[in-house]
């Protein structure tokens, strides 16, 4: 017969039993617990579906959609490992100041079509480019997020540095938890802190956006700079420390920042169209000349060798006067080159020629042109000093980036103009070869296309030798000046009374140049600064001992951090939108901190809030010690919906066997909280309070 016991024990059913090629890491649930993400030994990571179906495989640390794995943005904000995210989408609709409801709108659409894809490189199929492929419009959907709730991804590093995210691909701050002071009233004095050897396990934004909360380990020790004397701030205060952070900014403010990573990061994915169109063109004008001077340089060795002093313009040009052909040019036009190695050298440039006037056409100059009105957009928003220079939009800065925006467009323009000439040239020149091999065959040229002798007089004193789309186009010849006449630049001065640009010496740039130029960031570097400035280090928790030794910065232990809703703890002004949440800072105690607090889980709550309540006299802070069972220890642990705190328990087994495992599900609200009372130090661990 079964025992009461029996019956509320619900056995796991085992669904799924899947070989993974290397051995996983971390493994986390998404809150619909439909798609599992893993990351393995070989620094991979993997999401699937509950059915176990592979969604996508990619390296880290990069943003992809969640449906096909597709590249969207690579994160380039850490210099090292980065050990844990936190993606928090803000819970309030955005209001204006009168309290209305305010969208905002993107206006782009109004004026120009969807904005342009990276063109694909040359030779490459559909299907052939994994993530890229034409039919996904994941990239479109990210970029466009003026309907969007603001939201911010906060990931961490293993070096202790802090980087915040809007909608994931625009960086607008950046802190180190190294660099910051915990002042703290002492008896009598002043003191401020510091954790040394910092190292973060978890990071949590607040729904409201308004603070983080950090869990690191590290040593606490007292920083008086005016003596340069360091010392431990009490026995023993190397541990896992909790960190409150103010974020407000993100809240006060969501209305400014979500304009201008709206407009930034759209801007930067148009950039990297216009940087992949000028390589794409680069590489195909740059084989089709290489085919070009593959097939043409053998006619110097022709030349020499027939003791000729002279170049091949030199003999094309007497061809074309009406001299006599010489031997080494005949041989050339028969036997080297030939009727069809002609026509297919001339379909080889010109294809490519009129490739790079698509290329320009439908990727290049559509994102030059969205770029500068998107540019126009922030140049007027930075005009509104009062809401927006708060937020780093400095007016002098946006109009710079405005201008080398509209320098580039004038570059797009020029290199058409180029591309133009020097391909409708190189078919010239090749019409007039066909003729001239055609003759010395003896053969009919009726069928073949006319040309200007003119214009093969200027190809073969400016183009045959020389290469203008290149200098142009490749970053090698960036540096090389163009040729302008004095005439043309006391234009351009002229101009600049009369609303033109600042900058006369743009028509000198080449196109590669003007793009180097347009792309430094410095104009979005500066909300970047400023944002990173305002985030401030408002309190700290010292929570339990960790033992000193080196292998304890990388101390495996269970945490979590998450926020509910909790009018009964709401004890801010009912005007700030932070009363509704609570949040809970949940830990396994190791053994060796508290051996008297053997296998224990610790619960915080109302950390957030702490500060400001002992400032009006009492304490907002509570806490609670849930023991495991006798023969299990917690492997995991995490705060779900409804303040629900699951456990991943596993049995204590002396074999190799695996044992058994449970999870237990806790109402957070039932948990008899006990209130904890602040030091006026930071030498005190909450934990002594609870034993």
């Amino acid at each position: 017969m079964e025992t009461d016991e029996d019956q509320r024990v619900i056995p796991f059913q085992l669904q799924f039993d899947k070989p993974v090629a290397s051995q996983i890491k971390i493994a986390e649930w998404n809150p619909e617990k439909d798609l599992l993400a893993m990351v393995t030994e070989d620094s991979k990571i993997l999401l699937h579906r509950f059915n176990w179906q592979r969604l996508w495989t990619i390296s880290p640390v990069s943003l992809h959609d969640v449906e096909n794995g597709k590249l969207l943005r690579s994160l380039k904000s850490h210099t090292v490992a980065v050990v844990c995210l936190n993606w928090e989408e803000d819970g309030h609709l955005i209001r204006d100041d009168n309290g209305n409801i305010s969208t905002y709108e993107d206006r782009t659409s109004r004026f120009f079509p969807p904005a342009p894809r990276v063109p694909r490189m040359p030779g490459v199929v559909s299907g052939d480019t994994g993530f890229m492929d034409d039919n996904e419009d994941s990239f479109r959907e990210l970029s466009n997020s003026s309907h969007q709730r603001f939201n911010i991804l906060c990931s961490g590093d293993k070096d202790g540095s802090i980087c915040f995210s809007i909608f994931g691909i625009f960086p607008i701050g950046k802190i180190n938890i190294h660099k910051f002071c915990f002042p703290t009233p002492l008896v009598g004095t002043q003191a401020t802190y510091r954790l040394l050897n910092a190292s973060i396990y978890k990071v949590a934004l607040s729904k409201d956006l308004c603070h983080l909360i950090v869990m690191c380990s590290g040593e606490l020790i007292e920083d008086n700079d005016a003596s340069g004397d360091r010392r431990t701030a009490g026995h023993g205060m190397h541990g896992l420390h909790s960190l409150m952070l103010n974020t407000s900014i993100f809240w006060k403010r969501k209305n400014e920042l979500h304009q201008v990573a709206q407009q930034a990061s759209n801007i930067e994915d148009l950039t990297e169209v216009i940087r992949a169109s000028l390589s794409v063109m680069c590489k195909q004008w740059s084989d089709a000349m290489h085919t070009f001077h593959e097939k043409f340089d053998p006619l110097s060795t022709l030349i020499i060798d027939h003791g000729l002093d002279s170049s091949p313009q030199e003999e094309f040009l007497s061809l074309l006067g009406g001299a006599r052909t010489s031997p080494p040019v005949h041989q050339f036009l028969v036997n080297s080159l030939g009727e069809v190695g002609a026509k297919r050298v001339s379909k080889v440039v010109c294809g490519t020629g009129k490739e790079l006037q698509l290329i320009v056409l439908n990727h290049l100059q559509p994102a030059a042109e969205i770029i500068g009105f998107r540019m126009g957009e922030l140049r007027g928003l930075s005009r509104w000093r009062a809401r927006y220079q708060g937020v780093g939009l400095d007016e002098t800065l946006i109009n710079n980036a405005t201008e080398k925006a509209g320098m580039l467009l004038v570059q797009v323009e020029r290199f058409m103009r180029v591309l133009s000439s020097v391909v409708q040239q190189f078919s010239n020149f090749f019409n007039w070869l066909l003729k001239c091999i055609k003759l010395l065959m003896s053969e009919p040229s009726d069928q073949l296309l006319p040309y200007n002798s003119e214009l093969a007089v200027i190809f073969l004193k400016f183009l045959y030798d020389q290469d203008p789309v290149r200098k142009l186009l490749e970053l090698s010849e960036a540096d090389c000046d163009v040729e302008i006449e004095l005439e043309t630049m006391q234009r351009v001065k002229e101009l600049v009374h009369f609303g033109g640009f600042l900058d006369c010496e743009y028509l000198r740039r080449t196109l590669a140049k003007e793009f180097q130029q347009m792309e430094s960031r410095e104009a979005f570097l500066m909300p970047f600064s400023t944002i990173s400035e305002k985030i401030l280090c408002e309190n700290l928790l010292p929570l339990f001992s960790l033992p000193s030794s080196p292998a304890s910065t990388s101390f495996p232990v269970p945490t979590s951090i998450s926020y509910y809703e909790d009018s009964s703890h709401a004890m801010l002004s009912n005007q700030t939108s932070q009363n509704s949440f609570i949040d809970y800072i949940s830990f396994q105690i190791p053994e060796e901190s508290f051996p008297e607090i053997a296998n224990c889980i610790g619960i915080a709550r109302g950390f957030m809030n702490d500060l400001i309540s002992v400032k009006k006299g009492y304490f907002s802070l509570e806490a609670v010690l849930l023991g495991v069972p006798d023969g299990y220890h917690c492997v995991d642990l995490s705060l779900y919906k409804e303040s629900q705190i699951v456990l991943l328990l596993n049995e204590t087994t002396s074999s190799e066997g695996s044992g058994d495992a449970c999870m237990m599900i806790v109402q957070a609200n039932d948990l008899p909280f006990v209130s904890i009372s602040r030091s006026t130090s930071l030498d005190y661990w909450m934990l002594h309070q609870l034993k």
